[in-house]
């Protein structure tokens, strides 16, 4: 482990960000191996469930509960994690994940719902630890995006795989999750052995990009408390973009059903790849761009421009001038243009931007905490809401809904940003021209 660590001090930072940004991709896949594929299985007529409440909404809402609540606990915990600890804990949580899948198809219904909640629960932890090993570089962006990618591609992915073992392989739909999980434990080993040997930012990345530390109570509070009113309006637009992104995501199934591709499972995949090539390429041309405010405004800039083409691309489906497949795709590419910058890039950027010494992933978990509450709200809403939509009138709805609340409230965060880089610059200029009198 030291010698490999010792090779990638010394590589060429192509090779490192190849190698870093694989790992950092390998392991966060591995990951969604142990969290999605039940979202493939319709799970009609459950023998024993008789409530009102869908059963496959109530995994996903049990899950994302779990999830939710790990959002909220990783605050903390991924705030103040020592990074010597984060390869150890990547594999003792996804560990205790897949445990509850296998308990999810020992325990019959209604019991077997509650073994979804204790497998979201530590796995809302685990990109925080993985992201840690990527934040506080000069090359953050790129292996960002490349981290970005894997939750893009994977969640198709991994569908796919659980389809094919169910129509393939006849494995039930309460088997099939711990099932693939199993498939992806070898490549989930090998790619946190990579992550555990990756040396510490260097002090370049340091100069260029602040120090990264664990933040304690005090200093998370200080920096809410000065950076509040920006971090309300892009946590709020994060909300409907998780809310959006899970509905997208947990009823892939149904959703292609309703457009007529429901026996495909390969369809999951060639959705989200041309999504995932795009999302990655626009997030690496950041590491262009070196001063941190003009970063701040591009991605705001990218930001929106995923809304309105989440926006623009639904119109386009209703009145007939796109196919469904190309109207998910595209859709696909403005949610996660809008999407991707907010789990890397944009609070990494934020905090080398401000100058504080402190860690991205607790604003990351910030965001998630909240918006992983919001998507529990939109499908209680889709469940127990006054109008009973179908699936595809309700997910055209919740594009629009997303696309137009997402606009407002970026925009907004993008003039207090202007502002921001406004008072900074007046106030250069002060200290310049009080330097000029006082050496004149």
């Amino acid at each position: 482990m030291n010698r490999m660590r010792l090779w990638l001090t010394k590589a060429n930072p192509v090779v490192f960000v190849m190698f870093a940004g694989l790992a950092a991709f390998c392991a966060y896949f591995s990951m969604y191996a142990f969290r999605k594929p039940f979202t493939a299985a319709t799970f009609d007529a459950v023998a024993g469930w008789d409530f009102a409440l869908d059963y496959k909404i109530a995994l996903v809402i049990a899950q994302v509960v779990g999830y939710a609540l790990s959002k909220l606990i990783g605050v903390k915990v991924i705030a103040e994690m020592r990074p010597e600890r984060r390869a150890a804990a990547i594999v003792l949580l996804i560990g205790f994940s897949w445990i509850a899948l296998v308990l999810f198809a020992l325990v019959p219904a209604p019991w077997n719902v509650v073994a979804l909640f204790m497998n979201g629960l530590p796995l809302g932890l685990i990109w925080g630890l993985v992201f840690g090993f990527m934040e506080g570089r000069r090359t953050s962006e790129v292996l960002g995006a490349i981290l970005c990618a894997s939750f893009i591609l994977s969640s198709g992915v991994v569908k796919s795989v659980g389809k094919t073992l169910m129509d393939g392989w006849q494995v039930s739909e309460f088997w099939m999750p711990a099932a693939v999980g199993v498939v992806f434990m070898p490549l989930l080993a090998i790619s946190v052995i990579a992550l555990a040997a990756l040396p510490p930012p260097s002090a370049a990345d340091e100069a260029e990009r602040v120090a990264r530390r664990p933040m304690m109570a005090r200093e998370r509070a200080a920096f809410l408390a000065a950076h509040w009113p920006m971090l309300v309006l892009l946590v709020g637009a994060y909300v409907m973009l998780t809310a959006f992104r899970d509905l997208r995501d947990n009823f892939a199934a149904e959703i292609w059903q309703a457009l007529g591709y429901g026996d495909a499972a390969s369809v999951f995949t060639a959705s989200e790849g041309p999504v995932a090539v795009l999302s990655l390429v626009v997030m690496a041309v950041l590491i262009a761009v070196k001063n941190n405010g003009r970063a701040l405004l591009f991605m705001h800039g990218v930001i929106l421009s995923g809304f309105a083409i989440l926006g623009a691309s639904t119109l386009a489906y209703q009145q007939g001038l796109m196919s469904p497949i190309a109207w998910m795709i595209a859709g696909g590419a403005g949610l996660y243009l809008a999407y991707t910058p907010f789990n890397a890039m944009l609070f990494d950027r934020m905090i080398a931007y401000s100058g504080t010494v402190a860690t991205a992933g607790f604003l990351i978990y910030v965001a998630d905490a909240t918006g992983y509450l919001g998507s529990v709200a939109l499908l209680l809403v889709r469940n127990f809401g006054a109008v009973d939509l179908p699936w595809l009138p309700f997910f055209v709805a919740a594009a629009y809904a997303t696309s137009l609340t997402g606009l407002v409230f970026v925009a907004g965060a993008m003039i207090l940003l202007l502002r921001t880089r406004r008072d900074r610059s007046r106030a250069s200029r002060a200290v310049g021209r009080d330097r000029v009198a006082v050496s004149g």
